[in-house]
C-alpha cells in the first residue's frame, strides 16, 4: 500500500450556529493505522460522518482513493472500498454469525439470484469464512447473532466490514464497553487487520489507542490540535491540558 488513501481539505459543518468541524484538512496516508483521539464533542464522529457519506459537509472536499466523494451517498462511498463499524453495534440479531457476514460479502455482488444453486455462491461462502476466521469467531459461525457476549458483537461489526474488502476501513470506539480481556482480544485482532487494509479509527481508551496507532491526531473544538506519533502525543502539553489532563498544583 502507497500513496494517500483519504485526503480532507477545508472540512466543515454546520448545525445551525454550532460549527462540529471547522475547515479541517486531513491525509491519512495508505498503510497507517491512524487514530483519531479528543475529548466528548471535538467533532471526531462528524468526521466519521462527513467522510463516510451519512453526512453532508456545509463546505469543504473529501477525497478517497483518487475519487471525489464529497457528499456522495453512503452505500456509493461503500462500493468505493470503504467500510465503517458504529459506536452503537448494529448486527441481525435474529440470524446466525455466519448468516451475517455471508451477506455483508454477497452485497459486493448487488444481486440475489434466488434460482442460482447453493455451489454459485461458493465466492461468497469463502469470503464470509474467511471474515470470520480473520476476527476469531470461525467456531461461533452457527450461532445467534443476538446471543454473542458484547465483545464478539463487535467482532462481529469488524467481520462484516471486512467482508466488503474495504479498501479504508473506518472503528468508531472499537473497545467501548469491553472487558479488559475482551478489549486485548480486539486490539490484537485490530493490528493484525492493519497488515492488509487501511484502519483509521476514533477511540476513548487511551490505552488501546497508544498500543494499536502508527500515528494519533487530536481533535478539539472541531479541529486538529496535533499530530504525531504516541510518544510525541503522550508529552505534548497542549494534549495535555486539552485531553490527557495537566498534573494537579500541589
Amino acid at each position: 500500500m502507497s500513496g494517500t488513501i483519504l485526503s480532507v481539505r477545508g472540512l466543515t459543518k454546520n448545525f445551525g450556529g454550532l460549527v462540529a468541524v471547522n475547515n479541517l484538512d486531513f491525509d491519512l496516508p495508505a498503510g497507517e493505522l491512524h487514530a483519531i483521539i479528543g475529548p466528548n464533542g471535538a467533532g471526531k464522529t462528524t468526521f466519521f460522518n462527513l467522510v463516510s457519506g451519512f453526512l453532508a459537509p456545509s463546505s469543504g472536499r473529501v477525497t478517497f482513493d483518487g475519487h471525489d466523494v464529497t457528499g456522495m451517498p453512503t452505500h456509493r462511498i461503500s462500493r468505493l472500498g470503504m467500510a465503517r463499524t458504529l459506536q452503537i453495534k448494529s448486527v441481525f440479531n435474529g440470524l446466525s454469525v455466519y448468516d451475517n457476514v455471508w451477506i455483508a460479502a454477497h452485497a459486493r455482488n448487488r444481486f440475489l439470484h434466488p434460482l442460482k444453486a447453493a455451489s454459485a455462491f461458493a465466492p461468497t461462502a469463502r469470503e464470509a469464512s474467511a471474515a470470520l476466521e480473520a476476527v476469531g469467531l470461525a467456531e461461533k459461525r452457527d450461532e445467534m447473532a443476538g446471543n454473542l457476549a458484547y465483545g464478539d458483537v463487535a467482532l462481529l461489526e469488524i467481520a462484516i466490514a471486512i467482508a466488503m474488502k474495504p479498501k479504508l476501513l473506518l472503528l468508531d470506539e472499537p473497545v467501548a464497553g469491553m472487558s479488559p480481556e475482551e478489549t486485548q482480544r480486539t486490539v490484537r485482532k485490530v493490528k493484525a487487520l492493519s497488515g492488509t487494509v487501511n484502519i483509521l479509527l476514533i477511540e476513548h481508551d487511551m490505552e488501546t489507542v497508544f498500543e494499536v496507532a502508527d500515528r494519533i491526531t487530536v481533535m478539539t473544538q472541531g479541529g486538529i490540535l496535533v499530530q504525531g506519533t504516541a510518544a510525541a502525543i503522550a508529552r505534548d502539553p497542549r494534549v495535555q491540558e486539552a485531553y490527557l489532563g495537566t498534573p494537579e498544583e500541589t
